[in-house]
């Protein structure tokens, strides 16, 4: 891959990670690999296998069209994460722009799994 590519890449992987408000170890942390290998993909020092892309593109929330600048960069791709509301945690605002593309039976499954662990963290306390 050329060197444009590569810092394109992790141009795009940068823009993604800081718009979701997280560190290079978070992101290194779920996609399984060590932050100083993160940081080199987002250097543009070097290029994740395509597996590790997929898992980037999963953690980041964009599509791997942008990451190596196969299609313009939608403008919804790259805005910024819209400011917790008043009182609001700011995890709980990251955690709904992630799930804001998924599909309807991948939410109604992950809500049945938050009640379930819900109901069992409040029978616990």
């Amino acid at each position: 891959m050329d060197e444009k590519l590569r810092h394109a890449l992790g141009e795009a992987a940068r823009a993604a990670r800081l718009r979701l408000g997280l560190t290079q170890a978070e992101v290194a942390k779920k996609v399984r690999l060590k932050p100083g290998v993160y940081g080199r993909v987002e250097r543009g020092a070097m290029v994740p296998s395509v597996p590790t892309l997929r898992r980037i593109c999963e953690t980041l929330g964009i599509s791997s069209d942008v990451l190596l600048s196969l299609s313009a960069q939608a403008p919804e791709a790259m805005a910024p994460a819209p400011p917790p509301t008043a009182g609001e945690h700011p995890e709980l605002s990251r955690v709904i722009h992630v799930l804001q593309g998924w599909p309807p039976e991948r939410l109604a499954l992950l809500r049945k799994l938050l009640e379930t662990a819900d109901t069992h963290l409040t029978d616990e306390g």
